[in-house]
């Protein structure tokens, strides 16, 4: 009998939370302050990890930025400077009582580390340094990214590797490494920008599509794993944008008279979008809102109809034009050095 009472229970708890989660949608939670919280950006030197960094610096959190690329790292590092110094500028404050300003409690910095976040002995040295210079870690953004750009025929082994290694083993790395005083402080925000091909494929980038599903389905295997572990203070945020005019999937075209319906997302967007998940703990959030109830038809339509809602949208070959364009600049380029 207790078991047909806890059931009783449970659904009840279960439309409590359905009604909460509509509630939010009217509503919009108060965003949460992440000042002088320490944070760390994977894949910081360009692109959504650089608007990232933009927006928490805006925030005035400490930065940790890491990136395989130095230039483009240091980069961002100075964006991220600047938005502090115009913080901190007298002239840009408002509120001064007899022309003296109150002194900032903290001063955010920017630090960047050098390092291939893929390698994992790499990842474990740094985020030891990073401790040891600039302390416990807050916020953890899981979000450097790369594509190979090849039919799964033409694709070499080491390529799809390389996939699989950075969208998705990285994030183990990463995780293993803040994580354990996350637990003992009970607090931290662990965030995975995925994508909206790890929640429904295409054809043409089986190795990206496998390790962005990958890294959702560690994101969600963690997110159970902590709430089990009855600890609370830890939030997940998990990102999943729909193709977003970053360059990395640049030539990729849906049906022409599908597309001013779904032109590819603006990254200032899309981050501005996350960010306002990742301060009100938001568990997900896809980009725009249709990706939702795409996900909702793909786990519920047969196959063959998948196929058909593809076809008609011109989705089951949007990534042949970038394939083509990827394989005509890699021929262009061993043209030029002699290969």
């Amino acid at each position: 009998m207790n078991i047909f009472v806890e059931f009783f229970l449970v659904m009840l708890k279960v439309c409590w939370a359905i009604v909460m989660a509509g509630f939010k949608w009217l509503i919009r939670p108060k965003e949460k302050s992440v000042a002088g919280q320490v944070c760390v950006i994977t894949g910081a030197g360009g692109g959504l990890g650089r608007l990232f960094a933009k927006e928490f610096a805006r925030r005035r959190a400490t930065l940790v930025l890491w990136d395989i690329n130095s230039h483009s790292n240091e980069e961002t590092a100075e964006m991220v400077r600047q938005i502090y110094r115009e913080q901190d500028n007298p002239m840009s404050k408002e509120g001064a009582v007899g022309g003296v300003e109150e002194v900032p409690p903290f001063q955010p910095q920017v630090y960047t580390y050098v390092l291939d976040v893929g390698k994992r002995e790499s990842v474990y040295s740094t985020a030891e340094k990073v401790r040891k210079e600039v302390g416990e870690v807050d916020l953890l953004i899981n979000n450097a990214g790369v594509v190979s750009g090849h039919h799964l025929l033409e694709c070499p082994d080491e390529l799809i590797e390389r996939t699989m290694v950075v969208n998705c083993h990285a994030h183990f790395w990463t995780t293993k490494a803040f994580l354990p005083k996350m637990l003992e402080m009970n607090h931290g925000h662990i965030v995975t920008v995925a994508s909206s091909l790890g929640l429904f494929s295409t054809a043409g980038v089986e190795d990206y599509c496998a390790s962005k599903f990958g890294a959702i389905g560690f994101h969600e295997s963690l997110s159970h794993e902590i709430q089990a572990s009855e600890k609370d203070g830890i939030k997940m945020t998990l990102v999943c944008p729909y193709l977003v005019d970053t360059g990395m999937f640049r030539g990729c075209r849906i049906r022409k008279e599908i597309e001013p319906f779904l032109p590819p997302l603006r990254p200032e967007f899309c981050v501005k979008q996350a960010m306002r998940a990742i301060l009100t703990d938001q568990p997900m959030i896809c980009t725009p809102r249709i990706v939702y109830m795409v996900n909702f038809m793909k786990s519920i339509l047969p196959f063959e109809a998948i196929v058909c809602m593809y076809r008609f949208l011109g989705a089951d070959k949007c990534m042949y034009p970038f394939l083509a364009q990827r394989k005509e600049a890699m021929n262009n380029n061993e043209a030029k050095n002699g290969i």
